[in-house]
Parts: structure tokens; C-alpha cells; sequence
């Protein structure tokens, strides 16, 4: 994998957008198993309704993943600095989810050259389920 050059990169610029299948029950059923969170809210929809949910939900930490995964299909991991995110809002089964990424600050830190990422999940709708930031080493 080929770093993005520091120098080519301006504020503003967007990296390349994860499109994700909309969200299955099989994937939490599958998350559940992979990340040991077996909360029923993510995947009995009696114990969702029970809750007042309309269905059940995606777990908040797989939507950190995936953003973690467009960070890690544009740079390699060792080149992350930094990686916060803040949940907006619950991710229902069924929707379609986006990842999307954007420089918003170049500067140098510790001898490296850095860029800052503003990241977001949106569902088809515009509505952002997380909003996170992240930091990366360039070339």
C-alpha cells in the first residue's frame, strides 16, 4: 500500500468513501459472536421492542469499525496517530451506511508530516450516526 503524499493532500480534500450493504441481522448476529457484546438490543427484536425500539440495533462499536476500515483501506494501520469518534445516534437494522472521510487540518508532529480526518457514518438519509476524527502520518 502506497501512502497518500502529504504534499498533494489539501484541506478539504475527501479520501476515497466506504459504501457499506445495508445493515443484515446475519452481520449482527456475526458481531455479536466476533466482539463478545451479546446484548439482546442487537439482535432479539422482542427484547428492541420491549425497550421501545422499533427493531434492533447495530452495535455502536461495529460503526467505529467501519470507519476504522476506511482509514485502514486508505492507509496502512501503522500509519494512524490518532482515531476518536462520538456516537450521534443509534444505527437501525436495515439501513445503508456510509463511511466518508475528510482532511481538515495538515501540520507536522514529532518529525512526521500529519494530516487530521473528520470521519462520519450517514445512513442513506444524511443522518449522521457517528462523527469521529482521526490523525495519519504521510509520506
Amino acid at each position: 500500500m502506497t501512502l497518500p503524499s502529504f504534499d498533494t493532500l489539501q484541506v478539504g480534500d475527501a479520501i476515497p468513501v466506504l459504501a457499506l450493504p445495508p445493515v443484515s441481522r446475519l452481520t449482527l448476529a456475526l458481531y455479536c459472536g466476533a466482539s463478545g457484546d451479546h446484548n439482546p438490543i442487537h439482535v432479539d427484536t422482542d427484547f428492541a421492542h420491549s425497550a421501545g425500539m422499533p427493531d434492533v440495533i447495530a452495535h455502536g462499536m461495529l460503526s467505529m469499525a467501519w470507519l476504522a476500515r476506511l482509514l485502514t483501506n486508505w492507509v496502512p494501520q501503522a500509519a494512524i496517530r490518532d482515531y476518536s469518534v462520538r456516537f450521534a445516534a443509534m444505527t437501525q437494522v436495515h439501513e445503508k451506511i456510509t463511511c466518508t472521510g475528510e482532511v481538515t487540518e495538515k501540520f507536522e508532529a514529532n518529525g512526521e508530516r500529519r494530516v487530521r480526518l473528520a470521519l462520519t457514518t450517514v445512513n442513506a438519509d444524511g443522518q449522521i450516526k457517528l462523527a469521529g476524527d482521526a490523525v495519519v502520518a504521510l509520506a
